[in-house]
């Protein structure tokens, strides 16, 4: 009986004349001011905020109308506050001269703050590959630490319905969601390459099975060749990988076949082409200028024959 005593928990005088509405008001979500200065980016956010031309739509749209949505945050251990969700609208604010927006303030573990950081992102009309692979393996990563189901499961199914669980809320099948978690161990310029779309998707997995020294030495090849792998071809670079054969030569074999028959192709070498360019250009540099100059080269040619078909008419 002592024990239960114990256990109760009087109100206080304040809680006690409190209205329903009252209450329900200490519940709510209440939205701050704070100062942008005091908001910080979320640690390894993977997605991309570019100044681009629907950021400066957003600009605008906050300097007549203010910020319409408030932000997420939560208290960060170093001082200020780390966005969650929000981070497009907070770089508008800082681009249209604002000193404080609005901000929902959450107390969330970092497992908790992923999964709303990414689910938030995910649902925009465009996301880049890149951002999509890291954004998935941060919310498996993050289900994973919950520890979703390990207490009745084995971690490898527990891990199965991890990855079905990605895979449900997106829209997508597991095995897509682990094709794209496979993107995050390419190295920088190649995954570029497959935001830029020079790299297709599928070549751009197996490429992702090549080691990080691999990788590097493929990007000089390409540039060598002026050309991107194939999905054979990338099919048979990882295979080479896997089976420790994978040397320059081989590198640059690969790569050198599937081309046009040699009939149905102009060669220039570097080195006839060199004497025309300044020493710090590039191939693709080099490249581009050739087109544009034929491009000028077509458009007299056409002028020319123009004025002759006149001519001609005229007699």
């Amino acid at each position: 009986m002592k024990s239960s005593a114990k256990n109760i928990k009087l109100a206080s005088v304040d809680d006690l004349f409190k209205t329903d509405e009252g209450r329900a008001d200490d519940e709510r979500e209440r939205v701050q001011e704070i100062a942008i200065s005091e908001l910080h980016p979320f640690k390894d956010h993977p997605f991309k905020v570019l100044d681009d031309e629907k950021m400066m739509e957003t600009v605008e749209s906050v300097q007549q109308y203010g910020v319409l949505v408030p932000i997420i945050a939560r208290p960060s251990p170093e001082g200020g506050y780390e966005i969650v969700s929000g981070h497009r609208r907070h770089r508008a604010c800082e681009l249209a001269g604002k000193e404080t927006m609005p901000v929902i303030v959450r107390e969330l573990d970092d497992d908790e703050a992923i999964l709303l950081m990414v689910d938030s992102n995910l649902q925009r009309e465009t996301i880049l590959p890149s951002e999509r692979a890291f954004a998935f393996k941060m919310k498996l990563d993050a289900i994973k630490h919950q520890g979703t189901r390990s207490d009745l499961t084995s971690t490898q199914v527990a891990q199965k319905l991890s990855v079905q669980k990605v895979g449900d809320e997106a829209g997508v099948s597991k095995d897509t969601v682990r094709r794209f978690i496979r993107l995050t161990e390419l190295i920088p310029p190649l995954l570029d390459m497959v935001d830029e779309k020079k790299i297709a998707f599928n070549p751009a997995y197996e490429l992702s099975f090549l080691k990080p020294e691999e990788q590097q030495m493929l990007i000089e090849t390409m540039d060598y060749e002026q050309a991107t792998p194939s999905l054979s071809q990338a099919q048979r670079l990882k295979q080479f990988s896997q089976d420790g054969r994978l040397t320059e030569d081989s590198m640059l074999a690969i790569m050198s076949e599937e081309k046009k028959p040699v009939q149905d192709r102009v060669m220039f070498t570097s080195d006839v082409l060199r004497k025309y360019f300044p020493k710090d250009y590039t191939p693709r540099k080099m490249e581009e200028t050739i087109i544009q100059l034929l491009e000028q080269w077509k458009q007299r040619r056409q002028m020319q024959q123009e004025q002759q078909r006149k001519k001609r008419n005229s007699r």
